[in-house]
């Protein structure tokens, strides 16, 4: 697996991304609290974090260049020393414009790691799939640990201590990354600071790019429907108690935290393309026992496990972008197609939303299950045809 990096590398490069998943999780159980503080609507608070998501994704390209040329480690420690400062400004907010303002340079902050924090492990590692599986992790465990920990903390100290756990877990990551990883050279230095609009065309409209675009573009769409309103389809359609729905809600994101780097490892075996159509056809099935099954025990947990195995796919699909750039691409061309691809599949949970209010859950998930499954038979056709050659 390894080229020039080590463990001790993935696992701080790993801990990092599990601290900007973090960052972007911990005010989610808080917002009753904020609302009654600042007095303000659910839809003022539901701006203000909206514009955080959206600074993540604007701030993969910027991350990308701008790790280019100065290289990849100063990007992710500017990053960890931007979350532990924004987290402190997040929770000192005397009112919601400034929460506002705070949550959306938050998002920012861990926006610049992605990119730099990616090609970094994709420049160290032959094997990138399980390298980027494994990376996964980051996000998992974040997953399952950030909103308990931000609850449980609010609950004893109050909702602003809730949101210092990000200011709390940055500076170890930051530590950690800057003892163990060497400086490293910027890539493109000589390219300046400016970017050629023709050049960026040019590599998205590239086959082997602009199909794996397409392919993350759907598959974050579904993810973003599964992370916004999951639990609320198990209680509302499936018929579950609120605290089953979200233990499934959890124990799906426990099924990832094996499931990523495993399909990684198969990835750099058999194959990614293979690797990515088995995930999406877990998925299909996985929906469509909740859809059509009948709530049983035996339906629940068959559905739990297929669409955990469903979700497993970011780090194979990276790897997919990474077998497309070249080094020298790897980050501004990153930064590019990850801002690309979390703008619009960031319409997920709007598009969701939307159709379980106006037609029903069946017509929402049923639409999840669809995208699925002309992912997959995309890999067919593309595999047949030669699309991306």
């Amino acid at each position: 697996m390894e080229r020039r990096g080590g463990w001790d590398l993935l696992g701080v490069t790993t801990g990092a991304f599990f601290v900007t998943m973090v960052a972007r999780l911990a005010p989610s159980p808080l917002v009753p609290d904020i609302i009654d503080t600042f007095g303000v609507s659910t839809g003022t608070v539901g701006l203000a974090l909206s514009g955080m998501w959206a600074a993540y994704a604007l701030f993969q390209f910027p991350g990308g260049v701008v790790a280019d040329r100065i290289g990849q480690r100063r990007v992710v420690l500017g990053a960890m020393a931007g979350i532990t400062v924004t987290s402190l400004l997040l929770s000192s907010s005397p009112n919601v414009l400034v929460f506002a303002v705070a949550a959306v340079t938050l998002g920012a902050s861990a926006g610049l790691y992605f990119t730099a924090g990616t090609s970094f492990l994709a420049d160290q590692f032959e094997n990138t799939g399980r390298a980027l599986g494994i990376h996964e992790i980051g996000a998992s465990g974040a997953g399952l640990v950030a909103p308990v920990a931000s609850a449980a903390v609010a609950t004893r100290f109050g909702w602003r201590a809730g949101l210092l756990v990000p200011a709390v877990v940055a500076p170890v990551a930051f530590v950690l990354f800057a003892w163990r990883v060497p400086e490293t050279p910027p890539t493109n230095e000589e390219a300046g600071w400016g970017v050629d609009p023709g050049e960026l065309l040019a590599l998205l409209v590239r086959p082997g790019i602009a199909f794996t675009t397409l392919l993350a573009m759907i598959s974050f769409f579904t993810w973003q429907s599964f992370a916004s309103f999951f639990p609320t389809f198990l209680v509302e359609y499936v018929g579950l108690a609120t605290g089953r729905a979200s233990l499934i809600f959890g124990v799906v994101f426990a099924i990832t935290l094996v499931a990523a780097p495993s399909l990684g490892w198969v990835s750099d075996r058999v194959g990614r393309d293979r690797t990515l159509g088995a995930s999406f056809v877990a998925g299909v099935v996985g929906y469509a026992l909740f859809l059509f099954g009948d709530g049983g025990l035996g339906v629940v947990v068959a559905g739990t496990g297929l669409v955990g195995l469903g979700l497993s796919w970011p780090g194979v699909l990276n790897s997919r972008f990474m077998d497309y750039l070249a080094a020298d691409e790897r980050g501004t061309g990153f930064g590019l197609v990850r801002t690309v691809v979390l703008l619009v599949s960031s319409l997920g949970s709007g598009v969701t939303g939307t159709l379980a209010g106006q037609v029903g859950w069946l017509a929402a998930y049923g639409l999840v299950g669809t995208l699925l499954a002309v992912l997959a038979t995309s890999l067919v056709v593309n595999r047949v045809a030669g699309i991306d050659a």
